[in-house]
């Protein structure tokens, strides 16, 4: 009888301590898996992340990103001024953008950190 239980033991064991690691690894796979999920195309979250500022040790974007706002004029030059945001970016095309004075846009261009200035591909108007 007790060669029984020690087996019995000896076979629950490695069960025992499966399911005891098994909720940590469960969790940090859905942390792993929340990190990986491809977002979702909800245009609040894509606003969110138009004209973030690239990591530091970058001088610019490597990559074209989209900007939205308005074109106003301020302290003598063109620029984006996101209402939401606050955040103000200067426009390097400014005979493109002066047609679009007052009016909310998206730019898209890729921006350079250092002067704060997006280098215009194209802009459109927002409805």
């Amino acid at each position: 009888m007790k060669t029984f239980v020690m087996y019995l033991c000896l076979a629950a064991a490695p069960l025992i301590l499966a399911a005891a690691v098994r909720p940590a690894d469960a969790q940090q796979a859905d942390q792993d898996a929340s990190a990986t999920a491809p977002q979702e195309s909800d245009p609040v979250a894509q606003h969110a992340n138009e004209g973030q500022i690239p990591a530091s040790g970058e001088a610019t974007t490597e990559e074209t990103k989209f900007f939205s706002g308005l074109i106003v004029q301020e302290n003598g030059e063109v620029v984006l001024q996101d209402p939401v945001t606050k955040v103000t970016h200067k426009l390097d095309d400014t005979a493109k953008a002066k047609q679009f004075m007052g009016k909310r846009v998206k730019v898209t261009g890729k921006l350079d950190k250092d002067s704060n200035t997006i280098r215009v591909e194209s802009i459109e108007v927002l409805s």
